[in-house]
């Protein structure tokens, strides 16, 4: 795999693992299956939050610190977008088939 180049369209990634670093999520769409556990790691020296957009789903992290990790599994299809409460700049998406 070759490493993305900045300014490239993000393309919808497939795994099991987001990385929070410098104030993003990476990648910033990921595609599952039903029945994936999602990991998110906190990769950055400020804490950040794992939190569905909208009222009702389901992602919910506390404040994680650095090396930190929120994980959720993911059992219905559909589109999950979700956020850094504290920095809400910080957008991502998980799409499950």
């Amino acid at each position: 795999m070759s490493p993305s180049s900045t300014g490239a369209a993000a393309a919808p990634v497939t795994g099991n693992a987001v990385a929070i670093k410098n104030f993003a999520f990476s990648p910033a769409t990921l595609k599952v299956k039903a029945g994936t556990t999602v990991t998110w790691t906190n990769q950055d020296t400020d804490a950040h939050t794992v939190t569905s957009a909208g009222s009702g789903s389901p992602l919910h992290s506390a404040a994680l610190a650095t090396h930190a990790t929120y994980s959720y599994t993911f059992t219905k299809p559909g589109t999950y977008t979700y956020l850094c409460t504290i920095h809400p700049f910080m957008t991502a998406t998980v799409e499950v088939t």
